[in-house]
């Protein structure tokens, strides 16, 4: 493909991620319906502590101050989806806390069950910085990027 191809008019990334977005939106209702996770699946989910429409306790975004990841495995209540954000209760060092995430703060979705994981475009005057674990009761799991691994990236001209 050329270099100068120009600029695209229609924002086919912006499109994409919002219908990869509306998979871990499915995902989640399946799993509100159906009051569970089924068979082992399990999913980590990170996302953007300080984008509109978060709302995470205080001591919570303090102390991930741009990103955060939490788990949902066998420790998590609560569960309500709608079409722009879900909202879960997990507890963080025993302590409950209720954490609103709308989906479009959401920058990475794993299920390591089946190797399965979205990645979500990070502008890049928006990289993360490093930040401790979520500590929300479950162990850490290492992933390997496979075939199942699923990451958008059109080159966007800055």
């Amino acid at each position: 493909m050329s270099e100068d191809l120009p600029d695209s008019l229609i924002p086919y990334d912006e499109i994409v991620q919002e219908a990869l977005r509306a998979v871990v939106g499915r995902v989640l209702g399946e799993v509100q319906q159906t009051g569970g996770l089924p068979g082992v699946h399990h999913f980590y989910i990170t996302f953007k502590t300080h984008a509109a429409g978060v709302d995470i306790p205080k001591h919570l975004s303090e102390r991930f101050p741009d990103e955060m990841t939490i788990v949902l495995q066998n420790k998590f209540w609560d569960l309500k989806v709608s079409d722009r954000h879900f909202e879960v209760s997990l507890t963080f060092n025993q302590v409950a806390a209720h954490l609103v995430i709308p989906f479009s703060a959401i920058t990475a979705f794993v299920d390591p069950a089946v190797n399965f994981a979205l990645q979500f475009q990070v502008q890049a005057d928006e990289e993360p910085e490093p930040h401790d674990a979520a500590e929300n009761d479950a162990p850490p799991v290492m992933t390997e990027d496979g075939s199942n691994v699923v990451t958008v990236d059109f080159g966007k001209k800055k």
